[in-house]
């Protein structure tokens, strides 16, 4: 018999109490079928202070390997490089929710059971994605996943499972793709006390420092923790990824009203080691106002991708653009060219932010000023040798990243201009090969003797390309946006099949075509976005080409 969502809530609460965590100001109740739980106001506190939750019971690499069942197995995987940090969590969640009687069930039945993001796509949602970075990406994760669980997560879950006696349980993929994506939606990047994390008091008598800080649980490699030092009482902080239960019920929202903090000492909350929510509204809240917080300045491709929801109208959009690297041995002087691209340290992709078109020849709307311009256009390499290539009149205009140009320059070069820069940069190396040439000197050549036109129409070509791959199997953006329109949101593809049975035969043919479920809604939301800014972008590509043309007709001396 299914247990309702009440009664595991308050299994949850009852849990939440009896591992110390603190509600102060603040209750989690069900939001809707489509965001699961929340957490909301529930009464005022005069510190702000709404939820405390003790560190000892988030899910780290550290947790796992304390584990008393699991962690001494775990920890011989780790030492010997079979699992990483992230790997070390997924374990652990798919332990936890298929072993009988698990300590950390009432939090597990608490998460969701499926996810909006593309992994969890039916087939025909993945097809609203055609065209799209993410429908690749999409195709190659699920691969990896899928090989992953075969050559090692399967057998070390079992591995696991029958430590307690639990052989006889079955493991699947979808419990590794539902840990994965419990960890990717929900994990949070935590500032820990080295102290907290390190103890100086776990001496071990055989062991190194290294290997100790090893068996301290944390693999401060550059990947997956980060350090910093920190002037607070507790010294240096060490980076861990974790998932906080409580606090990770809290949503996402643009204008959040609450932040997430540590409290290594006690002296804010009174529970030392701890992470609380903090409220950052200028008034009082609302009884029954939902407490949201902020997961970063996202795109929809990465809210999609990691999270499963999209933003309608989202600022933070971006459009990636990259050249293939397989197509640099297809074009003329492949060799040299890939000599001079290795020099530059060269990208060969780039991101697009929807903000820089504020600075463009077609702005949307007014500039943004101060620390919110977080997308600054970069200065354009105008070094010249002879003097004679002129800065040309648009270079403040043009959005596009200039490490990304200088790969376009160097790509575009013709027969004769790739000669002319390789005379100026034996010149500048001298007979004796005296000096080191640098990516700036490669630049600056480059630029002198080809300028922009090149590179702009390499950048048009790809933009071209880019707006026809979007639209070859879902039409025009308009055509989106009038889907985006007059959708009628629906949470599951049974749920459709049940509305439509339910429709009159007049009206069955018109509202069917409107009717799709929430994740068919925010694929068309994300793709919709991406046809938008390949249709700017590639605007202002046209415009920065033409007005080159126009002016490149200085002759570069040999």
């Amino acid at each position: 018999m299914a247990v309702s969502e009440e009664a595991k809530l308050e299994t949850f609460l009852q849990w939440l109490q009896a591992n110390g965590v603190e509600l102060r100001g603040c209750k989690i109740k069900c939001c809707d079928s489509r965001k699961g739980f929340g957490i909301f106001a529930d009464n005022d506190v005069s510190d702000g202070v709404m939820l405390v939750v003790p560190l000892d019971l988030a899910i780290t690499p550290m947790r796992v390997l304390q584990d008393p069942l699991l962690g001494p197995e775990c920890r011989a995987m780790f030492e010997e490089g079979d699992v990483d940090d992230r790997l070390l969590m997924m374990l652990l969640l798919m332990v936890e929710r298929l072993r009988k009687n698990s300590l950390w069930k009432p939090y597990l039945d608490m998460l969701p059971t499926t996810f909006g993001n593309p992994l969890w796509f039916s087939n025909d949602e993945l097809q609203e994605l055609r065209g799209t970075a993410l429908y690749r990406a999409t195709e190659l994760q699920k691969k990896s996943l899928l090989s992953l669980y075969e050559t090692k997560v399967k057998n070390l879950v079992k591995k696991l499972l029958t430590l307690e006696g639990n052989s006889e349980i079955e493991v699947c993929f979808d419990d590794f793709l539902w840990a994965n994506s419990v960890f990717w939606s929900r994990a949070l990047n935590i500032p820990m006390p080295r102290s907290y994390v390190f103890p100086e008091t776990e001496v071990h008598d055989n062991c190194i420092p290294e290997a100790d800080e090893k068996r301290s649980q944390v693999k401060e490699s550059e990947n997956l923790t980060k350090e910093k030092i920190s002037n607070t009482t507790q010294g240096d902080t060490v980076w861990v990824e974790g998932l906080v239960p409580g606090i990770d019920f809290c949503n996402h929202d643009l204008k959040p009203i609450a932040t997430w903090e540590v409290d290594g000492t006690g002296s804010t909350t009174g529970v030392p080691f701890s992470m609380y929510l903090l409220s950052a509204a200028q008034s009082p809240l609302q009884i029954d106002q939902e407490i949201s917080i902020s997961y970063g300045y996202k795109g929809n491709e990465e809210l999609l991708y990691l999270y499963g929801f999209v933003i309608d109208g989202n600022t933070d959009d971006y459009l990636m653009v990259h050249y293939p690297a397989e197509a640099i041995n297809t074009v003329s002087f492949s060799e040299s060219k890939s000599q001079l691209l290795e020099v530059q340290k060269a990208e060969m992709r780039c991101l697009l932010p929807k903000a820089l078109l504020d600075h463009g020849f077609f702005p949307l709307g007014t500039p943004k000023g101060g620390e919110n311009n977080k997308c600054k256009v970069d200065p354009a390499c105008n070094y010249s040798w002879s003097g004679q290539r002129k800065i040309p009149s648009y270079v403040n205009k043009l959005v596009f990243p200039e490490k990304f140009m200088t790969t376009l320059r160097t790509l575009a070069m013709q027969e004769d201009e790739l000669f002319k820069v390789s005379s100026m940069l034996e010149e500048l190396v001298g007979p004796e090969g005296d000096r080191q040439l640098s990516d700036t000197d490669v630049q600056s050549a480059i630029w002198e003797v080809c300028g922009d036109s090149g590179a702009l129409q390499l950048l048009v070509d790809l933009l071209r390309v880019k707006m026809m791959d979007l639209e070859e199997s879902s039409g025009t953006e308009e055509s989106d946006l009038d889907l985006i329109k007059n959708a009628l949101i629906i949470d599951s593809q049974e749920d459709t099949k049940q509305y439509a049975s339910n429709l009159s035969t007049k009206a069955n043919e018109l509202e069917e075509s409107k009717v799709m479920t929430k994740t068919k809604w925010s694929a068309i939301v994300y793709r919709q976005g991406q046809k938008q800014l390949a249709r700017l972008f590639l605007k202002e590509a046209e415009h920065a080409l033409q007005l080159s043309l126009n002016e490149e007709e200085v002759t570069i001396p040999c």
